[in-house]
């Protein structure tokens, strides 16, 4: 059947081009409310018709109302900006299971086929009531009916579109013919294209965030210590760049980011840390020199013990013996007894890491442990193969020996480390080795990697900037490139600013007290003052008060003090004089 030119007042060939314009329209379209609002708005257009629905199918087999409107009413619900719909969605299935065919809505939904009703007043096959309940409330006419479904590309229907009431060029209420029928089921095929692409990349991005989301909670939870530090990071970083997007003076007047740039900025940081995944988890939480997978210092505390041991048999085998004078050797003994605390105290000092060790610390320790014992046991005893494949010498190490109390031994050199004894205490500050520095920097070049084999797509492209250069300084002495500020965006000297805050504040590390927002915040403008933080970020910072919002929520009570915000605005005023 070929259409005719106009029909009922309606220049179907005119319908044809817009039909065409609007399948341009509706692939372009990226908010998906609008694109909601254009399919409804143009199919009532092209069919002249008063009103109509538009229905999403939901996870749960409803149809949920997504968009509402009629002219003669002046009603608009849902969409981008109508008022909220409170109606309750139509089930498409029953309490019992069987499915809800009375709705002409869930009737199409079910039959994938189009329901074109002429007066739904003579229709017996399908329930009205609550459409004659809504025309008596209202004082309309609910007459003829045109639904629709919109299947996506495996033939499932996706959504619902309902007109009511045609009309022709005077107003009167007509049937919705074959023509514009066919005109609307060429709209609705377009719209469930465009609507499909649309739910596509909305389930891949929510896909998406879950396996970031997830990845971030279990690099947390891989260490009991870190806590939720890639999901505090995302927070504060947002909570920056927000106050940084509504500033309009100054260095951040002219600084906004669209849909993309924030969506990329999401992504990057709760993947900054991703990399973490390789680091060996005793390394993040080394709380001491010693540790390993636990406090090594208890080994070293059982050796004292057995010294303390031997030291008080040597003085009963004296006194029994009656050689000697016994004032003087329990003088003796408590002497030995005296130099083993002293010497234990000396090397659990040093292994807390707490303060800085001079050289001639480190050669104390060194001295204290060469002090020997006796060991009876066979030393080859309850290992594995790969570690007494390590080991040298092992029949001497079978048989009764000395021993150090404090050794380097080879076998303590393995998988890239060196977890000897005095090599672990001997670090100067803090409590990684070199070595263990190392590796936790190379967390960051993980990231860079591992971020680069996603293949983002264009609109994320920022994503490895923003998440990879979180360790870096303005100065140009961070890590892995060493770039300086002027090379980094201001979202990347954010997340810096952010990861650095959350550090400093966080009271789940356990190898560093949870420092006072007070504290917090007079090492983050040392910081800034020394050219390793952004200062227009960290003004920023003091001036909204954002450090506060934080607080609030991030921080435990007990470290909630007063801060004295206006000695850093006074410092930023004296700082922005001197400049000019």
């Amino acid at each position: 059947m070929e259409l005719n030119t106009t029909e009922n007042g309606v220049d179907l060939a005119d319908q044809m081009r817009r039909l065409i314009e609007l399948g341009i329209s509706l692939s372009s379209e990226e908010d998906i409310d609008v694109l909601l609002e254009k399919i409804l708005f143009e199919a009532k257009d092209i069919t002249n018709a008063d009103g109509g629905t538009l229905y999403l199918v939901d996870e749960l087999d409803r149809l949920t109302y997504a968009i509402m409107y009629n002219s003669s009413l002046h009603m608009h619900n849902g969409g981008k900006k109508g008022e909220k719909i409170t109606i309750p969605p139509i089930p498409l299935k029953l309490d019992n299971g069987v499915p809800n065919l009375k709705n002409v809505a869930s009737f199409t939904a079910f039959s994938g086929e189009v329901t074109n009703l002429e007066n739904v007043y003579d229709s017996s096959e399908f329930d009205f009531e609550g459409m004659k309940k809504f025309d008596a409330q209202y004082s309309y006419k609910s007459k003829s009916f045109l639904t629709v479904p919109l299947k996506n590309h495996n033939k499932d229907v996706i959504a619902v579109l309902q007109l009511i009431n045609a009309q022709n060029e005077t107003g009167e209420i007509i049937s919705f013919s074959y023509n514009v029928q066919k005109i609307v089921e060429a709209l609705a095929s377009q719209a469930s294209i465009a609507l499909n692409n649309r739910k596509l990349l909305e389930d891949h991005r929510r896909m998406m965030e879950a396996f970031i989301e997830v990845l971030a909670k279990a690099i947390d939870a891989k260490s009991p210590y870190t806590g939720a530090h890639c999901q505090r990071v995302p927070v504060l970083t947002r909570m920056i760049t927000m106050e940084a997007s509504l500033t309009e003076e100054g260095p951040f007047e002219y600084f906004d980011l669209n849909d993309n740039d924030w969506y990329a900025l999401h992504v990057a940081s709760w993947l900054h840390d991703c990399g973490k995944i390789i680091t060996p988890e005793y390394i993040n939480d080394k709380a001491t020199k010693l540790e390993t997978i636990h406090n090594r210092i208890h080994e070293i505390r059982t050796r004292y013990e057995v010294l303390r041991r031997d030291a008080h048999i040597n003085y009963l085998k004296k006194r029994l013996a009656g050689t000697d004078d016994q004032t003087k050797l329990l003088a003796e003994l408590n002497r030995a007894i005296k130099n083993l605390e002293a010497e234990f105290a000396i090397i659990a000092k040093a292994n807390v890491g707490d303060e800085r060790l001079s050289e001639e610390d480190i050669d104390l320790l060194d001295r204290i442990g060469k002090r020997t014992f006796t060991r009876n046991f066979d030393r080859t005893l309850g290992l594995s193969w790969e570690e007494k494949s390590r080991l040298d010498n092992i029949e001497e190490l079978q048989k009764m020996g000395k021993e150090y109390v404090l050794e380097n031994r080879n076998e303590h050199i393995f998988g890239g480390f060196n977890r000897g004894e005095l090599y672990n205490l001997s670090i100067p500050a803090g409590t990684l080795t070199e070595e263990e520095h190392k590796k936790v920097k190379e967390h960051v070049n993980y990231t860079i990697e591992m971020l680069g084999n996603l293949h983002l797509p264009k609109s994320l492209a920022n994503v490895p900037e923003y998440a990879g250069l979180h360790h870096e300084r303005m100065d140009g002495s961070g890590y892995p490139y060493g770039v300086k500020g002027v090379e980094m965006s201001i979202p990347a000297k954010i997340m810096m600013m952010a990861d650095i805050f959350e550090a400093i504040t966080a009271s789940d590390r356990p190898y560093k007290k949870p420092k006072k927002l007070s504290e917090a915040l007079d090492i983050l403008y040392k910081m800034t003052m020394e050219g390793l933080v952004d200062e227009d970020i960290f003004y920023l910072f003091i001036e909204k008060e954002i450090y506060q919002q934080y607080a609030d929520h991030y921080l435990k009570p007990e470290q909630i003090d007063k801060v004295i915000k206006d000695k850093y605005m006074l410092a930023k005023n004296i700082d922005k004089a001197l400049k000019s």
